[in-house]
């Protein structure tokens, strides 16, 4: 099986007219993905690869029963446009775009918790189940069906462990990429559950990285919560402290989100925690070994 996305996947494409929405629209029905309309405020009527645009969410909605939306629009309507699909109430929002307000998302976090809705993102390449459905940004042709479970808040770290797991044979179930910024929809403790219960997710690999403290917080609800076997790669364990690397959640205060706090906390919980991306990938294998067959 696998969890969030699937050949049941009905998607809405929200600045489909756009480049980007454009590109990764034509990539995303490519590999497979059930894509059924798309919207941008004032084109409604035209079509993009065959794919009907929309004016408004509700109308596409409304017209093509879409339950997923993936959303490529500039920063500054992005915002707009999660609340839009919020309020629409579509199940799963997959927001790519980066450098949305902090402000902005605070209000939007609490919104789509309050509906019971799922975001994924803003700042994130999306989430795939591989040989059932790509939402985002992925490159599909590196994933293998298969039974892990990978959540990254990392992007093209997210492609790395998986090319590196591909590379051995071990497919996936769903990989999650969870966005890098300060305040993003999902957290690894909002999905751990889903593959918890999910009977074909064998065990969960987890990319983390500096700054903030939810790998701690994760690595704590794991202890009593969590049964299946899990393994960790905490980046930016050269980083200086107070310097921000690359995400905008990626800095450390004080003493606070080190990498080395990061990493007890996972071992202290039975994580194995790798030192390299190719060394999660031997771990998976070794301590897995038939049963990825």
């Amino acid at each position: 099986m696998s969890i969030l996305v699937d050949e049941n996947t009905k998607l809405l494409v929200q600045g489909i007219t756009g480049r980007d929405g454009s590109f990764h629209a034509g990539q995303m029905i490519e590999y497979g993905t059930r894509v059924v309309a798309g919207c941008t405020p004032g084109k409604g009527g035209q079509d993009v690869h065959g794919v009907p645009v929309y004016n408004t969410v509700q109308e596409a909605v409304d017209a093509t029963g879409a339950n997923v939306t993936v959303i490529y629009v500039p920063a500054k309507f992005a915002p707009g446009a999660m609340r839009e699909a919020m309020e629409a109430n579509i199940p799963l929002i997959i927001c790519i775009t980066e450098g949305v307000p902090i402000n902005d998302m605070v209000d939007i976090y609490h919104g789509v918790r309050a509906r019971g809705l799922h975001l994924i993102g803003p700042n994130c390449p999306g989430c795939i189940s591989p040989g059932k459905a790509k939402v985002g940004i992925m490159p599909g042709n590196i994933h293998l069906p298969g039974k892990i479970g990978v959540i990254s808040r990392s992007g093209t770290l997210t492609y790395e462990i998986v090319y590196a797991l591909s590379n051995l044979g071990i497919g996936q179930s769903t990989c999650v990429g969870i966005g890098g910024d300060p305040i993003v929809g999902t957290n690894p403790r909002d999905l751990l559950p889903l593959f918890e219960n999910d009977p074909d997710t064998e065990a969960v690999v987890l990319v983390g990285e500096i700054g903030g403290d939810e790998e701690e917080l994760t690595a704590e609800w794991m202890k009593d919560n969590f049964t299946k076997p899990a393994f960790a790669y905490i980046v930016g364990a050269s980083a200086p402290k107070g310097k921000r690397m690359g995400h905008a959640g990626a800095i450390v205060s004080g003493n606070a989100g080190t990498a080395e706090s990061k990493v007890a906390a996972f071992e202290a919980v039975g994580v194995s925690v790798a030192k390299t991306i190719d060394e999660v990938a031997e771990m998976v294998k070794t301590q897995l070994g038939q049963g990825l067959e």
